[in-house]
């Protein structure tokens, strides 16, 4: 069992790479004019455009629309107050905050954020989890 990159779909690869690049995310060294990577610590994130994803699929994708995307991305944190700091960041580059940080009834604290092609986020502490020396999550 392995995840070893997300790619999203792209409508305006050069905004969505800016909007990541303004997070001080590190983009790999093999990243193009045509497409971005991001490092992150256990899965890269790759920006693609959305009709080169359809092309490479070799399937008809569907077409974004002006609701949020139904797949939710998360950021696990190991420290409590690493929720309210990522989501300060996040709104200070342009995302959309759709839900601030709350302790969580599961013991947690959560909130969710928007990229700007309406990608979601989740961002979220659990007390119960545990990170390898890189950051990668081991147990949730």
């Amino acid at each position: 069992q392995r995840i070893s990159l997300v790619t999203l779909g792209a409508e305006d690869l050069p905004k969505l790479r800016a909007f990541y690049q303004s997070l001080e995310w590190e983009e790999a060294d093999f990243s193009s004019d045509t497409f971005g990577v991001f490092k992150t610590a256990g899965v890269m994130l790759t920006l693609f455009p959305h009709e080169e994803l359809e092309k490479d699929a070799g399937v008809p994708l569907a077409k974004p629309t002006e609701g949020y995307k139904p797949v939710t991305l998360a950021i696990n944190v190991e420290e409590k107050d690493e929720v309210d700091r990522i989501i300060d960041t996040i709104r200070s580059k342009g995302g959309t905050i759709l839900r601030e940080p709350s302790d969580a009834f599961w013991g947690g604290r959560t909130s969710y954020f928007a990229d700007p092609e309406k990608n979601l986020w989740e961002v979220a502490w659990n007390p119960s989890s545990t990170f390898d020396e890189r950051g990668a999550m081991l147990t949730f």
